[in-house]
């Protein structure tokens, strides 16, 4: 095995994915092994890894599969379209692209505010239950310190 491939452990342990999530993002085709060893294992790239920990990112912000994909086509084209060698896509052709990137850049930042606001919403309700919390606490113990006295009048 090359030096800079990673088998699909050492890739899910890496990332924070599970071996069932990688090996479906392989099936549904957005992220395929660079490489497979003699015995059939998959081989990951630090490229693959780059393109893992990108589909990680989008899913909690509820990108789906397809925009998943399209936005990896998109990364790709420009990527290849910056690599020694390639012919470089029409001056039309890379603005279409860096428009579908910038629209997907909104989406983010749209979704990450709309979290934050989720967030926000849902410490606030923690904080109150933390006070509802203690102020029953010190209710429950007001009355218990309430029966010790009463008990102790009575004996």
């Amino acid at each position: 095995m090359a030096l800079n491939h990673k088998q699909i452990g050492e890739v899910a342990d890496r990332t924070d994915l599970s071996l069932r999530s990688i090996r479906y993002y392989e099936e549904v085709g957005l992220v395929i092994p660079s490489a497979r060893s003699r015995g059939g294992f998959r081989l990951y790239t630090e490229s693959d890894i780059a393109r893992l920990m990108l589909i990680k990112r989008m899913k909690p912000l509820g990108f789906s599969l397809e925009e998943t994909r399209d936005l990896l086509s998109v990364v790709d084209a420009l990527d290849a379209a910056q690599a020694p060698g390639a012919d470089a896509p029409d001056a039309r052709e890379r603005d279409e692209l860096l428009d579908r990137l910038t629209m997907y850049q909104t989406a983010a930042d749209e979704r990450c505010a709309a979290l934050r606001d989720q967030l926000e919403m849902a410490e606030e309700f923690a904080a109150n239950l933390r006070r509802e919390a203690r102020r029953q606490r010190r209710a429950a113990n007001r009355d218990t310190n309430r029966d010790a006295d009463r008990e102790a009048r009575n004996t």
